[in-house]
């Protein structure tokens, strides 16, 4: 059997490089076994468990606590909206309230033609110009124009002491389309407040609302 020993008894290489046991098969063979068997060993082992035991039970510990963490974050957020919400629905009571008493003591229709206009219906922003237009009606009644609907009393005022006249000619015409028109007549909500905002310069110049 060629062993170790006769590798390196060879005459020819025995006191060389070549004859050393670095390049001995066999000898690179027993000592890869016996580290080996040093790394895997009962007592490395059990180091190496305990290792990763240390390292399971600290991932759990981030997890559990990052958990915990968010739990507490989306608590205190929905805890914030909520006093959020409620600040708004107090400034909004507030502000309802206000718009109520200001109402009582100027012009019921006029906080009806606002109800209608902050509708999401399509049919309320309408239902504010009729409305409004009503209002207008009134008004020049008040002011002693005569005439049976609003455009004989239009046609009756003077633009020097009506210094709005033409806006209540163009509202009044958006009104007729409307009451003509019926459902087929296009209105948007922007086109609805600036019609509104028309009729209230008219009745702020006089004082009606």
């Amino acid at each position: 059997m060629y062993t170790t020993n006769t590798f390196n008894n060879n005459p020819l290489i025995e006191n060389s490089f070549l004859g050393s046991d670095l390049l001995n098969p066999e000898y690179l063979f027993s000592k890869g076994v016996q580290f080996l068997g040093y790394i895997f060993n009962a007592k490395t082992l059990g180091g190496f468990y305990v290792f990763l035991s240390f390292l399971a039970i600290l991932f759990i510990a981030i997890i559990i606590y990052t958990t915990i963490r968010m739990f507490e974050i989306r608590a205190k957020e929905r805890a914030h909206l909520r006093h959020e919400i409620a600040e708004y629905a107090h400034s909004q009571a507030l502000r309802e309230e206000e718009s109520q008493e200001k109402g009582t003591f100027k012009n019921e229709k006029w906080k009806k033609v606002l109800d209608y206009l902050f509708s999401v219906n399509e049919n309320d922003w309408k239902l504010a110009v009729i409305e409004a237009d009503s209002m207008l009606f009134d008004l020049l009644t008040q002011l002693g124009f005569k005439g049976e609907n609003l455009g004989d009393k239009l046609k009756e005022v003077n633009r020097d002491n009506f210094h709005s006249l033409n806006s209540a000619w163009e509202v009044h015409n958006i009104r007729n389309k409307i009451a003509h028109e019926g459902s087929s007549f296009e209105f948007s909500l922007h086109e609805a407040k600036r019609i509104i905002s028309l009729y209230e310069q008219i009745f702020q110049e006089f004082g009606y609302i």
